[in-house]
């Protein structure tokens, strides 16, 4: 895992994500392409005024943008130019989900990190809208770091999945990929079920046996608690550094992010969040 996607709009917010993913992956190779995506609402008609004669209506409109971004990377490449970095600037002017999609195709990128572009608040940092675009519409791993968040050693991993997913193997590369650039930390793999009541699945132990062998985990779960109490409690009790979800239905992202129709409690991120999909 070494082509890096990093979104940004030049805020404090990705500016943090954009420090960590640089601090993780201290000491190996990698490529990292910061795209700046200008809104179609950013258009305007000064725009095209300013554009000569030799040059297109879409260089006028992105023209600062790239100037900004270049300056923005420049800093990046300044504090970080004792490590093997090689980095890209691409400047697009297209809708929030497509850029992503074009991006991931074009470059070959292997990991999408972002920050959560939302509000902060005493407990919890929410996601943004554009966060929580990447997330639904994206088939890609997302790696989403709290706004203000630092990286430090990461010594354990929450792994947690809906009960009755269906888990495969290939799709948790992504996670042992991000491990082996941090020496194999712990993995606890957690069941949630916010049902009162959970029939073990004998089928669904094996998958997990078979999908984490030779890795250093442990297995836990949860029956009868709201989704998010059981993350949030999960991630205090144990020191988690960083929380993995594995996407397969909708339903449980709902869940996951909003509470249930039951809790209606929501979800942020205390912690960098990668998110896996089916």
């Amino acid at each position: 895992m070494n082509t890096i996607l990093l979104p940004t709009d030049f805020s404090e917010s990705s500016k943090d994500a954009i420090i960590y993913a640089l601090d993780f992956f201290k000491g190996h190779t990698c490529t990292f392409y910061f795209l700046n995506i200008q809104k179609t609402s950013e258009y305007v008609t000064a725009d095209v005024r300013s554009a000569s004669p030799k040059n297109s209506v879409y260089d006028a409109v992105i023209a600062d943008n790239k100037k900004e971004l270049s300056s923005f990377v420049d800093t990046f490449k300044k504090d970080f130019s004792d490590e093997d970095y090689t980095f890209y600037e691409k400047v697009d002017y297209d809708a929030f989900v497509d850029a992503i999609s074009q991006s991931i195709s074009l470059y070959n990128i292997d990991l999408i990190i972002m920050g959560t572009n939302g509000a902060t608040g005493a407990k919890e940092v929410l996601f943004g809208s554009n966060t929580l675009q990447v997330i639904r519409q994206v088939d890609h791993p997302v790696f989403v770091i709290p706004a203000n968040y630092s990286y430090k050693k990461i010594d354990s991993i929450l792994f947690s999945l809906h009960h009755g997913d269906v888990l495969k193997k290939e799709k948790l590369q992504p996670l042992f990929s991000l491990m082996e650039n941090q020496n194999q930390p712990h993995i606890h793999v957690l069941d949630v079920d916010d049902d009162a009541i959970a029939n073990p699945d004998p089928l669904e132990s094996r998958n997990l046996q078979v999908s984490f062998k030779n890795k250093e985990h442990s297995f836990h779960s949860l029956t009868g608690v709201p989704t998010p109490i059981a993350i949030n409690t999960f991630v205090q009790l144990f020191n988690i550094s960083i929380h993995a979800i594995f996407v397969e239905q909708e339903s449980f992202l709902e869940r996951f992010i909003f509470g249930s129709e039951a809790s209606k409690i929501s979800y942020g991120t205390r912690i960098p969040l990668l998110v896996l999909h089916q």
